[in-house]
């Protein structure tokens, strides 16, 4: 059987008999695949670091009767400050059960994986606020799964002033008048309303790069979470580890 080299993101791992794991591995082209790892848990594996959660490399593996086999691997990123801080952990975790949802075999996966890895980034190596950064991933993954907000216009009447509302109904923005005829729309100040466009519209490596605070941040993390448990029909919650 023929070699491929993949590279991909370990988002699920299982031991298996007495030393191997089973893994799944979200990757850009083939979505999330099932890898069987061969003597990852000895101490000496060369597979041992490569074969961890959140774990993202380059793989060299084979594909057999019903799943890949992993032959060897080169760690690209492995997050390291996720392992020693447990908060960062707990979200790094959450966000990792939404990609699961999300994702399936066969599939192209490219945007998805580069926003997971740009939040896990973020989350690791800076000291942005947590629950917003959660909340631009939710809202710029809404946008991958092909539920963009409208935010040039009013989503009722197409007017471009005035929009101080966000409909959870109509997607998006709806000026003032239009607003206080729906009851899923919610108030919003231009602060939080910039936020939403720039996390539409951002380029992936500028996604995080802006702040918020005090009442915009309030109304860009209700809507993002409203609008993404709605959208995907569940209620995604932050639970604490080790209940």
């Amino acid at each position: 059987m023929s070699n491929i080299k993949l590279n991909g993101i370990v988002i699920a791992e299982n031991n298996m008999g007495d030393y191997d794991k089973m893994l799944t591995i979200l990757t850009p082209n083939y979505g999330k695949i099932s890898c069987v790892a061969k003597g990852a848990r000895r101490p000496q594996s060369a597979l041992l670091a490569g074969t961890q959660l959140f774990c993202f490399g380059e793989y060299l593996m084979y594909k057999g009767t019903n799943t890949y086999h992993i032959n060897s691997c080169e760690t690209i990123e492995i997050f390291y400050n996720l392992r020693t801080d447990l908060d960062k952990l707990k979200y790094a975790i959450h966000i990792n059960k939404i990609i699961q949802d999300v994702t399936d075999e066969n599939e192209n996966c490219y945007r998805i994986l580069q926003l997971f890895l740009n939040t896990l980034y973020t989350i690791s190596e800076t000291e942005k606020d947590k629950n917003f950064v959660l909340n631009v991933f939710k809202l710029r993954l809404l946008c991958i799964l092909g539920f963009t907000p409208r935010i040039v216009y009013c989503t009722n009447c197409k007017a471009q002033e005035n929009l101080k509302k966000f409909s959870i109904k109509d997607n998006g923005f709806k000026c003032e008048a239009c607003g206080k005829q729906d009851k899923s729309s919610i108030d919003i100040s231009e602060s939080a309303r910039n936020a939403i466009k720039f996390v539409v519209s951002a380029p992936p490596k500028k996604l995080f790069s802006f702040c918020l605070k005090d009442e915009g941040l309030r109304e860009f993390e209700l809507i993002c979470k409203i609008y993404f448990n709605e959208k995907l029909e569940k209620e995604y919650k932050l639970e604490e580890l080790f209940n």
